[in-house]
């Protein structure tokens, strides 16, 4: 491993790798020009720094986070608000910018991002941030199983189809799919199969006859006659459990428990 930093003069700098879900990779470092290793280009971006790196051997959680203008064209607004960069994987190291020499001392993965101004700042959280998930299952009057997850048990190809989207309005964030009944995908989603959100999973928020709301804003790039997986909602009530899917046995949810305000009602006559 190289020692860093061990004389007053030394060729370091810092590099960073996103590798996104859609398999695009994007390197970075704060060089004033271009290094390639392991077979990635790091383009020059030293208006962009990591903050401190902070690491422990402990269960707390791994700090890191990633700031600077939105300058490069590798990376643009419009891409992040697409979701082009949710739960990508992170990694952040040293270079030595003249024998190439390098150590990867963060990995993790993109979480929240925020703009201030025109600049974005990225929060990265590490392996360790697993651990703060809450195992242990809370009450709820709906079914808290994900729709055809383990817990549901009803096949995902069962309510999934691959359709042709004959409309986009980007300026509602609907699509249109002929044949189908957008009703019976309300909170489910859909998979664009190609374009340059290809691979990205949109829910959808709402329906009317023919058209159906996204949760994310559709890329201006995108355009009607791409396939895509459409997959059916379930709204999570015992009802609907029980009528449309046939699926009570699998229910994971306490409709009938007494809430919190318990306590405070009071006798009703019949």
């Amino acid at each position: 491993m190289p020692v860093y930093f061990a004389t007053e003069l030394e060729g370091v700098a810092t590099f960073w790798r996103i590798y996104r879900r859609d398999g695009v990779t994007l390197g970075f470092t704060s060089h004033d020009r271009d290094l390639t290793f392991e077979g990635i280009r790091h383009r020059a971006a030293p208006g962009m720094q990591p903050s401190a790196i902070r690491l422990s051997d402990d269960l707390s959680a791994d700090s890191a986070e990633v700031e600077g203008a939105l300058s490069h064209n590798a990376i643009s607004q419009r891409d992040l608000s697409a979701g082009l960069f949710d739960a990508a994987q992170i990694q952040i190291g040293a270079v030595n910018w003249e024998t190439l020499e390098h150590d990867v001392l963060y990995s993790g993965h993109l979480g929240q991002v925020e703009f201030q101004r025109g600049n974005f700042t990225a929060e990265l959280k590490s392996a360790k941030s697993l651990l703060e998930q809450d195992l242990v299952p809370r009450t709820s009057p709906t079914c808290r199983a994900e729709f055809c997850g383990p817990q549901c048990k009803l096949p995902a190809s069962k309510f999934s189809s691959i359709a042709v989207i004959t409309a986009i309005d980007h300026a509602t964030n609907t699509i249109s799919v002929a044949g189908i009944d957008p009703a019976l995908f309300i909170d489910g989603q859909v998979r664009f199969l190609d374009g340059s959100q290809c691979g990205l999973v949109f829910g959808i928020i709402q329906a009317t006859e023919s058209e159906m709301v996204l949760d994310r804003p559709i890329d201006a790039g995108m355009a009607a006659g791409m396939p895509a997986i459409l997959r059916q909602g379930c709204d999570h009530t015992l009802a609907t459990c029980s009528a449309r899917f046939g699926n009570t046995v699998n229910f994971r949810g306490e409709p009938f428990l007494p809430g919190n305000d318990l306590v405070a009602r009071y006798a009703v006559p019949k």
